[in-house]
């Protein structure tokens, strides 16, 4: 009586002691955005946890019956086992069975480490009797097949059925279940990747065993000795996919959420991104092939959701397995001319400029500091244009425009639009800030690029939809932020402004052919840098190309921008069908005569369907002749525009 009082009193105190801290943690697993796993990380390890029902029973029976037949019926250690072991062994002069329970090899590769010595079984079946006073059977053989090793760097039953078989662990067939079950009692021995005879043999010693223990009948284990097994090649490990997109998600686990680096690897963390693995593919594809027949020359990507801030692909060079170095966030890139739609969206704010605002494009030399001060830009190649408007000074890139519209809005109020818009790098009020010349990264440029694309509601990008614990519990949800930056009418009237970028005369018309679907975007060119930064209603992307140190980049290094952006943006969107830019409230389209900027008459056959915010469009027309069949009202323009025009502004009404 006394005994089992004391038998007692040790049970309740093991069951209300915590077991160990495990030094195999479970798998941080990291998902995209349709929930297919893009890594699943553990100091390199290859690994994924799966529920107890999405493994293959036949799989559950030949493990049973090799490793541990009277598991559901023994409390961690198994005194029958060890005799019926020993007898096994002695008949087949060999250790065919282990003495050793499952619950007593999960506590060994948990808790202890594998030393041949009284001390760690001692140690192993105490932790042993702990488990199985605290977790059910069916938790223990889980916990077991989630860790059991299979040779090759891979961990569970899930990781080694699609390592071996490329198949699912609940698709596993009686053949492949009795191979695997075979293989953790010595993977370097009976791996068929080793010794496919090995293989052979443990597989029919497997299945001989479910048989004498009731599992299987004869025949269906000399069925399945029978059957041929298809193993999969051992491939080297392939480049790990959106690895700078990765780096990013740790980044952004470790620094600004607060998550160690030791608890992000190993506490079985389940992180849901942004990521389209569709799109970063493709961007991945696209790069690789646009720079194949250029040397050391480096480029970022990265394309932004504009309605949900979602990144979807993310590039930071041209291979991360050679560099690490993420680009995207590198703030030390001058974005050239594709700062200036930022500069002209202040100025269509301020009421200052429209479309039809003209102004003359040639050399010209500007004061500021209260004429203290002058700065005297040119334009590429020296080439001006004369008397051009607003379109045309996007279209073709013109600098004297820029400068010009830059002094007359105020610097000091770009500046400020570019930190509404999420700008946060080091700007100056300076003429020069028209041409782009102080430098910000990809990521700022996209994330204000996709305000122009979601009507001036800019949402903050996010990488990190949620993150889990290993039990199913949100410990972190997303909630970005999004805010009204500006009035959607302005920024439809950039985004008209901006398509013209793509068209006939534009700094972009050499991809015109590769897009099929209304893109706008601006191109930015400096001695050292190229980009392109558009966008369409479902996604921004800003791509940068250049060197890492100072060296220039060539005149056909720097056209690599605008293919790389084509390409991707099609091919990203592939299965998305065109869309044009939805026309909010507050805008007007009617014909003007680029000539004059007036409303086109009758007299004034060159017309243009141009959109403006309300209250800004011209009200005189091109001649004194009274209005024809070219006039057009606000919001209902007829005319000879062009047909795509025409088809643009039948569409949106």
């Amino acid at each position: 009586m006394l005994c089992a009082a004391a038998l007692f009193l040790v049970l309740l105190f093991m069951r209300s002691q915590a077991l160990p801290v495990s030094k195999m943690g479970p798998s941080t697993e990291i998902y995209d955005s349709k929930g297919e796993v893009i890594e699943i990380l553990n100091g390199g390890k290859n690994s994924q946890s799966i529920p107890l029902n999405d493994v293959s029973p036949s799989l559950i029976q030949a493990t049973l019956a090799i490793e541990d037949r009277n598991f559901y019926h023994h409390y961690g250690f198994d005194i029958r086992g060890i005799a019926r072991a020993a007898l096994v062994n002695l008949q087949h002069m060999s250790k065919v069975q282990g003495a050793g329970t499952i619950t007593q090899q999960l506590a060994r590769n948990l808790y202890l480490t594998h030393e041949r010595t009284w001390t760690r079984k001692i140690k192993e079946t105490y932790y042993a009797v702990q488990m199985e006073l605290q977790m059910s059977k069916d938790e223990i053989l889980e916990e077991y097949l989630n860790q059991i090793y299979y040779g090759h760097s891979t961990y569970g039953i899930q990781a080694a059925a699609r390592l071996f078989f490329g198949k699912e662990a609940k698709d596993l067939t009686l053949a492949e279940s009795a191979m695997l079950a075979g293989i953790p009692k010595g993977p370097r021995y009976y791996s068929p990747y080793y010794d496919a005879k090995n293989a052979k043999e443990r597989q029919l010693t497997v299945l001989q065993t479910m048989v004498a223990s009731g599992a299987i009948t004869q025949q269906a284990a000399d069925k399945a000795a029978r059957e041929k097994l298809t193993i999969l090649p051992l491939e080297k490990k392939k480049p790990a996919i959106a690895g700078y997109f990765r780096d990013y998600v740790r980044s952004v686990v470790t620094d600004q959420l607060g998550i160690g680096e030791e608890q992000f690897e190993e506490t079985g963390l389940k992180i849901y991104t942004t990521l389209d693995m569709g799109a970063q593919k493709a961007a991945e594809e696209v790069v690789s092939s646009q720079l194949s027949q250029f040397n050391d020359i480096q480029v970022a990507l990265v394309a932004i959701d504009p309605r949900n801030g979602y990144i979807k692909a993310m590039v930071g060079g041209r291979d991360y397995s050679e560099n690490q170095y993420n680009r995207v966030f590198a703030g030390s890139r001058q974005p050239g001319s594709s700062f200036k739609p930022i500069v002209y969206v202040t100025a269509l704010q301020q009421k200052k400029y429209t479309a039809v605002t003209r102004f003359k494009s040639e050399p010209t030399t500007f004061t500021y500091d209260n004429g203290r001060q002058s700065y005297t830009p040119s334009n590429f190649n020296n080439t001006y244009f004369n008397m051009i408007d607003l379109r045309q000074a996007i279209s073709k890139s013109d600098n004297i425009f820029a400068v010009h519209t830059l002094l007359d809005v105020g610097p000091e109020n770009v500046i400020a639009t570019a930190q509404k818009m999420g700008i946060t790098s080091p700007l100056k009020p300076l003429p020069s800030l028209a041409l782009g010349t102080f430098p910000v990264s990809p990521y700022e440029m996209s994330s204000a690029f996709a305000i122009f694309a979601n009507q001036g509601v800019r949402v903050e990008p996010t990488a990190i939809v949620r993150i889990e614990d290993r039990r199913g519990r949100t410990i972190y949800e997303a909630k970005p932020k999004a805010e009204k930056v500006m009035e959607a009418p302005y920024t439809y009237v950039m985004t008209q402004l901006m398509e013209s970028v793509f068209e006939q005369g534009g700094t972009g018309s050499r991809v015109s052919s590769v897009l099929k679907r209304p893109v706008a975007g601006k191109t930015g060119t400096t001695n050292t840098d190229a980009w392109l930064v558009g966008y369409t209603p479902e996604l921004s992307t800003a791509v940068w190309v250049g060197y890492d140190k100072d060296r220039n980049i060539s005149a056909v290094e720097s056209h690599l921008a605008a293919p790389i952006f084509a390409e991707f943006t099609e091919r990203a969107l592939e299965s998305v069908p065109p869309k044009l830019f939805p026309v909010p409230d507050g805008v007007v389209s009617v014909y003007i005569d680029p000539a004059t900027g007036k409303l086109a008459g009758d007299g004034c056959p060159n017309s243009r369907l141009e959109a403006f915010v309300q209250g800004t469009e011209p009200t005189e027309y091109c001649t004194q002749q009274p209005p024809g069949s070219n006039t057009a009202k606000p919001g209902k323009a007829k005319g000879n525009g062009t047909w795509w025009e025409d088809l643009k502004r039948w569409w949106n009404e």
